[in-house]
This record gives C-alpha cells, structure tokens and sequence, in this order.
C-alpha cells in the first residue's frame, strides 16, 4: 500500500499532509468558529504543528492516511481529511485476499473545510477521491463513517450520499466540547460502491 498518494481531481488536489501544509492549515481554519461546533479543529500554529505530527505518526504506523485539502482554483488549503482504523483482516496464508495486502476496511473523517469551500464540490470530491483509492485500488469490503449524534447536517450528508446507518455508538469519542461523544455511524460496503460513485459524479456535474 501506498503510504503517501497524491489524489487528484478537477475541484481538489488531495496531498499526503506535511508540515509544509502548516502555514495553509493556519488560514484555513475560519474565523467563525461556530462551522466547527461539531470537529475538532487544530487553531494556531501550536496546534496544527501537534496535528500534522500525531497524523504523520498515525501514517507511519500504517493505520492512517491523512491528507491537506488544495483548491485548485487558487491552490489554497482549504482544509484537511483523512483515511484512517485503517485495518486488515487475518485471512489464510493460501487467500487471494492475504496475497494482495491491501486493507480490507477503513474510515473516513477528521474532515474539516475553510468557510468558503462549504456547500460547494470541495468535500463531494475529497469524498469521492477517498472512496475511489479504498474501493478501486483497495478493493476494500467496507468504508465507515461516524458523526457526532448531534450533527443533523453530517448525519444527512452521509446518507444523501449513500451510507447506510449502522446505528449509535455511545460514548464512543471524545467530542469537539469535551463531552463523551455518541456517534452516528454509517457505512457503505463494496457492492453498494457503483450506485455512490454515480451519486457522487452526478453532484459534481450538476
């Protein structure tokens, strides 16, 4: 696998977040911290320096692919997302899916955007990239997604999507207010992927 893919589209540049990205994630966190009500987002440099380490380390461990979202219509950062719990399942030696050692499930989240790349093909696209790197390349089983319980936008955002609601993990996360955080968690699996993917292209192309 892979350990630091560049995905590219025609809205985003997907790139494996460095400590290069640092000064763009500075300015991209918006100044009305009320869009982040539901995501922990890094602010100031001491926090994103602490970010991008603790993602470099998750990556290096092999159970995360954390990414700097770039616009490319300006090249700015617009924010930043990741793939991660990535896992691999203990299959026979004699398994093709042993052989491959690709993973077989994994997570998308810690995604969080600038103000002005809300509501528009930004995080359709990121999504889409991540989908196709698990799905295509991967041939992942499944892809999970979690939100907050409370975060009735997500939840519907997930699910206009394509993800299936597996039901509600509680206290499973540590919250963005510091509280033990109930999690909504969906997911779309392998054979559900070419109904997403169309969903998907068909809101880029409107």
């Amino acid at each position: 696998m892979e350990t630091k893919p560049v995905l590219t589209g025609q809205v985003v540049i997907l790139e494996p977040l460095e400590m290069r990205h640092a000064e763009g994630l500075i300015s991209a966190v918006s100044p009305d911290l009320s869009l982040y009500q539901w995501s922990p987002v890094p602010q100031g440099k001491e926090e994103v320096h602490e970010y991008i380490n603790t993602a470099a380390a998750w990556r290096d461990d092999g159970s995360a692919l954390p990414f700097a979202i770039i616009r490319r219509s300006d090249s700015r950062i617009v924010g930043s997302t990741r793939i991660f719990n990535i896992e691999r399942w203990a299959w026979p030696r004699n398994h093709d899916r042993h052989r491959r050692g690709f993973p077989d499930a994994c997570e998308i989240g810690y995604t969080w955007l600038h103000s002005s790349a809300i509501r528009t093909g930004v995080n359709t696209e990121a999504k889409l990239l991540l989908l196709k790197l698990a799905f295509e390349q991967w041939k992942a089983l499944r892809v999970c997604l979690h939100t907050d319980v409370r975060n009735a936008r997500s939840r519907k955002a997930i699910e206009r999507i394509g993800g299936k609601m597996e039901g509600i993990l509680r206290a499973h996360r540590l919250a963005a207010d510091f509280k033990p955080r109930d999690s909504a968690r969906f997911s779309i699996l392998e054979q559900e992927w070419p109904v997403t993917k169309a969903r998907l292209e068909s809101f880029l192309n409107r």
